[in-house]
Parts: C-alpha cells; sequence; structure tokens
C-alpha cells in the first residue's frame, strides 16, 4: 500500500508562505541591523569628538574632613568646564561631592583638589567631566 504525499508538487504553485515570511523578516532585520549601527556610529562620534573635556582620578589621600583628590584634566584650549567628585564612607554612603572648575589656555591640568566630606570618606570617584 502506498501514501499519498501531503505536499504539492515542487515548483507548480510558487514560493510557500513560510518562505515568503523568512524573506521579509531577513529584510526588516537587515533595516534594524542597519539602523541600530548608525545609531551607534552618531551617539559614539558625539561622545569622542564633542567632549571637549575630560579628567582622569590619579590618586587621593583621605582625612577625617576631606579627601585629597589629585585630577589629571584635558580640554581643548579655551575651553571652560569643571569635574565632579564624590567620597563614599566605608557603608557606601556619599559623604561628599563638588564640582572643581578647569579654564584657561592650558590643554592638560594636573591639579590636587580638596574634597570636603561630612565624615570619614574611604574612596574618591570622578563622575564626570562636561565643557560649559
Amino acid at each position: 500500500m502506498s501514501t499519498a504525499s501531503t505536499r504539492p508538487p515542487e515548483g507548480r504553485y510558487g514560493r510557500s508562505s513560510d518562505e515568503r515570511a523568512d524573506r521579509t523578516l531577513k529584510i526588516v532585520g537587515a533595516g534594524l541591523a542597519v539602523v541600530m549601527l548608525a545609531l551607534f556610529g552618531w551617539f559614539g562620534y558625539h561622545h569622542v569628538v564633542k567632549n571637549e573635556i575630560s579628567g582622569e582620578l590619579i590618586g587621593f589621600e583621605t582625612s577625617k574632613t576631606a579627601v585629597q583628590v589629585r585630577l589629571e584634566v584635558h580640554k581643548d584650549a579655551g575651553v571652560e568646564g569643571y569635574c565632579t567628585v564624590r567620597s563614599q564612607a566605608k557603608d557606601g554612603a556619599e559623604v561628599g561631592r563638588a564640582d572643581f572648575r578647569f579654564g584657561g589656555d592650558d590643554t592638560r591640568i594636573d591639579k590636587v583638589v580638596t574634597l570636603r566630606t561630612t565624615s570619614p570618606g574611604t574612596s574618591a570617584e570622578l563622575l564626570g567631566c562636561h565643557a560649559d
């Protein structure tokens, strides 16, 4: 006894609906991938190229009422801006936060700043630098 095939003969009725759906999904996926790459590129460009001031925390020393923070700031000549630094206590509570301004024509500034704290701080963290 033979069994009848449930599939139509190949090439006789055109593409199946599954093949059309797969092709549509591939086109939509490729379009979304292109859009996402363009967005990542745009955000990356503006973060790297348009950021006119950046900083790095080199080191810090703590005391009971303050934290001495050594910052190295790189900026374009003539650009003014500020860097935000914070300190936390042993339990993770924030005990100090301040903005330190940088300006002038220097493109590299190495400076020690004093961050006053409400109780002994155990860390120092550079939160970021921003141009005015």
